[in-house]
């Protein structure tokens, strides 16, 4: 009995990876952004019904950075120092809102085709867009529903415009949610941000690793 469950506990965390790497490399390739969705996806191509199998978010993320290294390599790296680099000018831009990066140009999984996300913070919910107005970014208006914790849901303002050929999200929130960051689509803990002086430090360290390996 005892080895009958071991051998299934093993079947099972075998096919978790494989859906894991199979999610990830959906997201990879197909442009994929939600993980449920790439997650759904990989377990029907995969024939794979059993939900026990059905690998965690934080799971595919590791997956994604893996299958990024791998096969994506210098390019990936330098469209993920690209975005940092213009991420921290939109910080200076925005630096009257307490701005923070988050999302996967702060976690390192970003490609060629993803936007900057960042939180601006202002209980005036048009304060952003009026700034952006006066500098003559055009940009357009949707919403975003965030957990702000275990209790509390909030529908917020998104402004999404174009610079530098590049995307940007910027969800505005009310200040004292600078407090405690919204809980993260991904693990559902609080989201990891980062401001100018902490992305300055992250570009840093990324210069020095670029160095070492090699990498203009």
């Amino acid at each position: 009995m005892h080895r009958a469950r071991q051998h299934a506990e093993t079947r099972t965390r075998e096919r978790r990876s494989r859906l894991a790497h199979e999610a990830a490399r959906l997201m990879a390739e197909g442009g994929i952004r939600d993980f449920h969705q790439a997650k759904i996806k990989a377990a029907a191509r995969l024939g794979i019904r059993d939900d026990a199998s059905l690998p965690r978010n934080r799971e595919i993320e590791e997956a994604l950075r893996e299958y990024q290294r791998i096969f994506l390599g210098d390019s990936q790296a330098q469209a993920l120092r690209r975005r940092r680099e213009a991420a921290a000018r939109a910080l200076e831009f925005l630096a009257g809102f307490e701005p923070r990066l988050v999302g996967p140009v702060l976690e390192g999984t970003a490609d060629a085709t993803s936007p900057v996300l960042l939180h601006a913070y202002s209980d005036d919910a048009e304060a952003v867009t009026r700034h952006l107005d006066e500098h003559g970014i055009p940009a357009v208006s949707r919403t975003r529903r965030l957990r702000l914790d275990r209790e509390r849901v909030a529908d917020l303002p998104v402004w999404v415009f174009s610079a530098e050929d590049l995307a940007f999200d910027v969800t505005v929130l009310p200040l004292h949610a600078l407090r405690q960051a919204p809980l993260s689509a991904v693990d559902e803990r609080p989201m990891r941000r980062a401001s100018l002086a902490q992305l300055r430090r992250l570009l840093a360290e990324d210069g020095i690793a670029g160095y070492e390996s090699g990498l203009p």
